[in-house]
């Protein structure tokens, strides 16, 4: 049998070593400084491509979040502006509704002042009215009365309605200008409740 050394180191003479031969492989002179320069530009020059590789899709992607981003930004826009125009015109109505509502109350206080002293001077016998003048929070009464227990009968039936908290007479006299009959002219100041 023939034996051929691939190894390329010598035969131990003695067989008797206890550790057996480990293969090794030789390249060549590795070490030289070009080489060395050349390996470290290769990788250097890998490694900023991969980066920017890496780099440049995440600007891509976030790119294209921004103009998803933007387009729903535009629509939220209109939304938002059609929605303030809606409220705006909403506000106007109910000033609108309020002025209109204010309006109408107004007009039930006269109408229902005039109702209350009509109804009572109605009820009241021998008393007219010649006016009546609304002063804010009083009201000021003229009228005629054929006796003085007239009079006093509106008085008592203008506290019996409720809208009035304080009637007092200004004034009340015998009118001589009427021949046939006794009348008795008179005044009263009212003063509304709140």
């Amino acid at each position: 049998m023939i034996r051929i050394n691939l190894l390329g180191t010598p035969k131990p003479k003695n067989r008797r070593s206890s550790a057996p031969s480990l293969p090794a492989i030789e390249i060549g002179n590795v070490g030289s400084p070009m080489v060395k320069v050349l390996v470290a530009i290769v990788l250097v020059v890998g490694w900023n491509g991969f980066t920017w590789y890496r780099l440049d899709r995440q600007a891509q992607d976030i790119a294209a979040k921004m103009k998803v981003a933007e387009q729903r930004n535009r629509e939220l826009a209109e939304v938002k502006a059609k929605y303030l125009e809606r409220q705006k015109e909403a506000d106007t109505y109910k000033r609108r509704v309020d002025v209109i509502d204010q309006l109408r109350a107004a007009q039930h206080g006269p109408v229902d002042l005039l109702n209350t002293i009509g109804d009572t001077v109605n009820h009241t016998e021998a008393v007219w009215l010649s006016s009546m003048k609304d002063q804010g929070t009083s009201i000021a009464i003229d009228g005629m009365a054929l006796s003085a227990d007239a009079v006093a009968s509106l008085i008592g039936n203008l506290q019996k309605t409720g809208y009035f908290k304080n009637i007092e007479i200004k004034e009340t006299y015998q009118d001589s200008g009427i021949k046939d009959m006794q009348a008795f002219q008179f005044t009263l100041t009212c003063e509304k409740k709140s």
